[in-house]
């Protein structure tokens, strides 16, 4: 199947996403390397600017949604990032009460992006499982 005008967009909005994020992470932890204990407001921009290219990606998947034409693939978007959040919010939570029991270490928040964005992947599986016993 030919991909979607929609998709196609959607395709560049991460490429570009994904760029700005390697791009920025790298600009920041050099930043950071240069300049030990910074905390000005140069400092909240190196920090913040890599974790706007990650909402770049959310934006994204937003815009898909609701630019995408065919309902069907729609669809499929829609339940693989239900899966996807299900599967985040899950591990968050369990990590959570892991760790507010000294169970599990500390681990930064943003890792919750990383799981949703893995989640994405699962979503794809549950999909084409679906989709298999569905023929």
């Amino acid at each position: 199947m030919p991909a979607t005008p929609a998709l196609r967009r959607y395709n560049k909005r991460v490429l570009i996403s994904c760029a700005a994020y390697g791009f920025s992470l790298v600009g920041g932890i050099s930043y950071f390397n240069n300049h030990p204990g910074a905390h000005g407001p140069t400092a909240y921009l190196a920090a913040v600017i890599p974790a706007l290219a990650i909402i770049g990606v959310f934006v994204a998947v937003g815009r898909y949604l609701v630019e995408e034409r065919d309902e069907y693939l729609r669809m499929l978007m829609v339940r693989q990032s239900l899966v996807a959040t299900a599967f985040a919010l899950s591990l968050a939570t369990l990590w959570g009460f892991l760790n507010s029991f000294d169970l599990a270490p500390r681990i930064d928040s943003y890792y919750v992006a990383v799981v949703w964005f893995a989640g994405l992947g699962v979503g794809s599986c549950v999909n084409a499982l679906i989709e298999r016993r569905a023929r």
